[in-house]
Formats: structure tokens, sequence, C-alpha cells
């Protein structure tokens, strides 16, 4: 199932051809579930449950300049650093016994086709496949794991390198939230939706030009491991994203080095989920 944000409802995606239709979740329940997609990460397997037997409804041609977020307001992002070889040894950091953990502040959440505000500094790139928390995950095991994921989306973890990096120690979080700076979508896949669900092609471009190419399987941690190591000290919340790490490729490790412009158009794919389009515009 593919569940996205459309115009502020929530919305299950179905192909026709090439075309993508939605189905408008609160009309097709007959009001069983609300319009508000973060809603329904509350009621998550009762949701599936009625999504995998839906009955024919009304459906409706897409306009993707109305999608939104597919997780519009997590309480909590998650966001690993280093977390695949690659990037570990272009950062110049060797890998560590425990995954690189900071937050993405939930105010920098936007969708698919965001105009983002760039600030004054150096605006990186970072492709990011997106985990979303199905229920409550505390101490799970990683056998378990992947039933706790309610699905996965594409996220662009932007981050300005000058706040990230000035001062003694760096700032993450800080670096990694201005507004825009987390955009996701274009939906919400289903991990059964997957042939492979640990063994995705992942890439992004900037105005044309490949910047990123790997496979999630390239991943130090796999998404099974990263809730076992993250569930292990505080509980994952329903609705809650996990920003989990991105290739090499990264502009602040070009030789000469890269930054977003104005004028550049950042095109990010997974396997299986789709594109993710993010422009941009001085602030």
């Amino acid at each position: 199932m593919k569940l996205a944000n459309l115009d502020g409802r929530a919305v299950i995606i179905e192909q026709d051809g090439n075309t993508e239709r939605a189905i408008d979740v609160e009309r097709a329940s007959g009001g069983r579930f609300g319009p508000d997609p973060q809603s329904l990460f509350e009621e998550w397997s009762d949701f599936v449950a009625w999504g995998a037997a839906i009955p024919s409804a009304e459906s409706i041609e897409i306009d993707a300049g109305g999608l939104g977020a597919p997780v519009p307001s997590p309480r909590q992002v998650f966001a690993i650093g280093l977390n695949y070889a690659e990037h570990a040894a272009e950062a110049g950091y060797p890998p560590d016994e425990m995954p690189v953990t900071f937050t993405k502040f939930p105010s920098s959440i936007v969708g698919p086709n965001a105009v983002v505000e760039l600030p004054e500094g150096h605006v990186d790139w970072e492709v990011e496949l997106v985990v979303v928390i199905a229920k409550k995950t505390f101490r799970v095991d990683r056998e378990n794991a992947w039933e706790h994921v309610a699905g996965l989306t594409i996220g662009q973890d932007l981050s300005e390198r000058v706040t990230q990096l000035q001062g003694t120690l760096p700032q993450f979080s800080l670096g990694k939230s201005f507004p825009g700076f987390g955009p996701t979508g274009p939906w919400l896949v289903t991990p059964d939706e997957f042939a492979d669900r640990d063994d995705l092609a992942i890439e992004c471009s900037l105005s044309g030009e490949s910047m990123q190419s790997s496979r999630t399987s390239m991943m130090l941690y796999d998404v099974p491991e990263l809730l076992v190591r993250l569930s292990a000290v505080c509980p994952l919340l329903p609705g809650d994203m996990i920003f989990s790490g991105t290739p090499s490729g990264i502009g602040n490790r070009r030789s000469p080095q890269r930054f977003i412009r104005a004028d550049d158009v950042l095109v990010s794919r997974i396997e299986g989920i789709g594109t993710l389009t993010t422009h941009f515009d001085n602030s």
C-alpha cells in the first residue's frame, strides 16, 4: 500500500497505467478513519487491515503539486550519521560501534516538490531512506523489528555545513533543521510492497548531475539493527521517523566543493518508492 498526503488529506495511491490516482481515506472508509495522515499511525494495524481489503472506491488523478509530507507532524525524528562505509571514509571518520544519532527537529519536515529557502552558508544534500514507525517500539529484538515499521519513504537530510561545523563541537541538529531541511515523500510505501526491502537502489542528482548512488544493503546498520539500537534507549512512537543515513557523494567532500544554489533542482530516487524533487530559492 502507498499512503500519501494530498492537500492535507490522507489518500491511498493506486496505479492506473502510467497515472497515479488517489482514494480519499476518510470518504472511502465512511469516516472510520479521519482525514489527517498523522492520525492513522495511532491505529496503524486496523488501518492496514482495512486498506488491504478496501472495496472499489472513487479515485481522482493526482496533481503532484498538492502532495505534502506523508508523515506531516512526527513527534520524534531520529537521524543517523555515517551509516555507509564509503561515506564514513569520505568524511574521515572510522565506523563506530554505535550508530551516530542526532535529530532533525520536526519543524524542518516538508513534502515533495517543496521550495526550500537557502540560508546563508553552505547547504549540502544527503539522500536517505526514511523509516516510519508503526507502533510503540521499546527494546525490540532484531527478528521482530520489521513488524514495527509502517513503511518507507525518501528523505533529504539537507545540511547547512557552516552552522553544523562551527565551534569546538559540531551542531548536527541545528545545522540540519532549518525550515524545509527535511523534504520527504512522495508517499509512504508499506514493507510488503518491496521485492527485497533490505536492498534498494538509492541515488540523487543535482541539476542533472549524478551525485550519489548506492544500495541500502550497504548500510552498516540496517533497518532492523537501527530499531534495536534506538529502542534500547528510548521508546519509538507511532509515526516517528528515522533518517537512516546517506551514501558517499556529498558536496562538502567533493573537490572542489559543491553546494546547493538557488537555481538548482535536487532529485532523489529510491527503488520501489519513487522520486522526490526539491527546488531552492534565496532567503
